[in-house]
């Protein structure tokens, strides 16, 4: 499948028909699924695929609902009722989940992943086996084996465009609830401003923040184009979203009701990295059209201003030696 807006549409609609449709009985498990993109983002689209897959392979043994949107709260509170067990699945980028288990957000080190090769080599090898065993000793939650892809996040603005580390100084940039996120920022003498994605537009529309940060297809489909005039290529984090179980509830399950919903969660999330790969290829053309003034910026002057400011030093001690060899393992030497 080609990915683009038209065809993120016309997929998710074809695949909420086909859910709607149901089963007759009731399942012996109803399995909630929350998260905070819009319907038309990929993630959605294959997530509703993937529900159905699950429903089908388990012969209405299962019902697996995806409750996109924020229709179930807040990143904070679905992060909540995912670790009591009020909903089964949640994705959340590991930047955020550092909050909980602080080895997660390793994977969103600044100007860290030069390009897509090194990130997956990194996520589905050493150093992602090393962020579900944290996950799993440090929560009631468990992560799949394959992360899902949020893209590079890149910067925009309602003031002015960002081409070098001296545009971020006294910027107003939201950023999401994160220690990790403030400390980056605050190395480019920015300020910045925790709020929830789901206040996201109104708040740079009221002008509370200048600017945001966020992978192409999120600044899309969230329509962040109508409130923000520049967008600037950083590719400044990758950024990722694990899919997250609640342990407890998903040992319950009988194994082969456990193999059916592992097996298709990691398929569609081989499938939707390539969905958001396509989408953003076609997204800065469209950004463009639509009046956004776009730019690229070189790496090397803001990776040299985070280390002359001491983040990888301050990050390196914080995550410890163990965790950073595996990062620079993909990476090579940061600081």
């Amino acid at each position: 499948m080609t990915f683009t807006r038209r065809t993120l549409i016309s997929a998710l609609g074809a695949t909420a028909l086909s859910l709607a449709l149901g089963t007759a009985h009731a399942a012996d498990f109803t399995l909630k699924y929350a998260n905070n993109l819009p319907v038309t983002h990929p993630m959605n689209v294959r997530a509703m695929e993937m529900a159905k897959a699950i429903n089908e392979e388990s012969k209405g043994r299962i019902e697996f609902q995806v409750y996109p949107n924020n229709q179930l709260g807040n990143d904070t509170d679905m992060l909540s009722q995912v670790r009591s067990g009020a909903i089964d699945y949640f994705t959340l980028s590991p930047l955020i989940l550092g909050n909980l288990v602080p080895s997660a957000q390793i994977s969103g080190v600044g100007f860290a992943f030069k390009d897509y090769d090194q990130v997956w080599a990194a996520m589905d090898g050493d150093l992602g086996a090393h962020v579900r065993q944290e996950i799993a000793a440090k929560s009631t939650l468990f992560a799949f084996e394959k992360i899902w892809d949020n893209g590079y996040r890149q910067m925009t603005s309602s003031t002015r465009a960002v081409n070098t580390p001296d545009d971020l100084k006294g910027m107003k940039l939201r950023i999401p609830p994160s220690p990790f996120w403030v400390s980056m920022f605050k190395a480019f003498e920015a300020a910045p401003a925790t709020i929830n994605f789901a206040e996201v537009y109104s708040a740079l529309q009221t002008k509370v923040v200048d600017g945001q940060e966020n992978p192409l297809a999120i600044i899309a489909t969230a329509k962040l184009d109508e409130v923000q005039k520049y967008c600037s290529i950083t590719n400044h984090m990758w950024d990722g979203f694990w899919f997250l179980g609640n342990k407890a509830k998903f040992e319950r399950m009988p194994a082969d009701l456990q193999e059916i919903v592992r097996r298709n969660v990691n398929l569609a999330a081989t499938r939707q990295r390539e969905d958001v790969r396509q989408l953003n290829d076609t997204l800065r053309a469209e950004l463009a059209a639509k009046g956004m003034v776009i730019n690229t910026a070189d790496a090397e002057p803001f990776r040299a201003k985070l280390r002359e400011a001491g983040f990888y030093a301050e990050w390196h001690k914080k995550f410890g030696d163990v965790a950073w060899t595996l990062l620079e393992q993909y990476t090579g030497k940061l600081n």
